[in-house]
């Protein structure tokens, strides 16, 4: 099952920049998975499972460097939409 997960990133302090390029930065150097970055926000697609779990260790990850930070995310399942518009 394929994913795309479009997530905004909202590190709760001063310098807010840094820790944003920091995690898209260790998202652009997993090779299993596709990543588009806008102004807005970042789109993470591949297998669900793994994107999933990917996403857990880095939002992790950016909470303990930074404290306080607010991750807002769309998930759209990609097989599950394909299905419907074949019915």
């Amino acid at each position: 099952m394929q994913v795309m997960v479009e997530l905004s990133l909202y590190p709760l302090v001063e310098h807010y920049i840094a820790p944003i390029k920091a995690f898209i930065e260790r998202l652009h150097n997993d090779k299993q998975i596709s990543i588009t970055t806008s102004r807005t926000s970042t789109q993470v697609t591949g297998d669900y499972d793994y994107v999933m779990a990917l996403l857990t260790k880095e939002m992790k990850a950016t909470h303990q460097q930074v404290g306080q930070a607010v991750f807002v995310a769309k998930i759209l399942n990609f097989d599950a939409m394909q299905a419907g518009a074949k019915e």
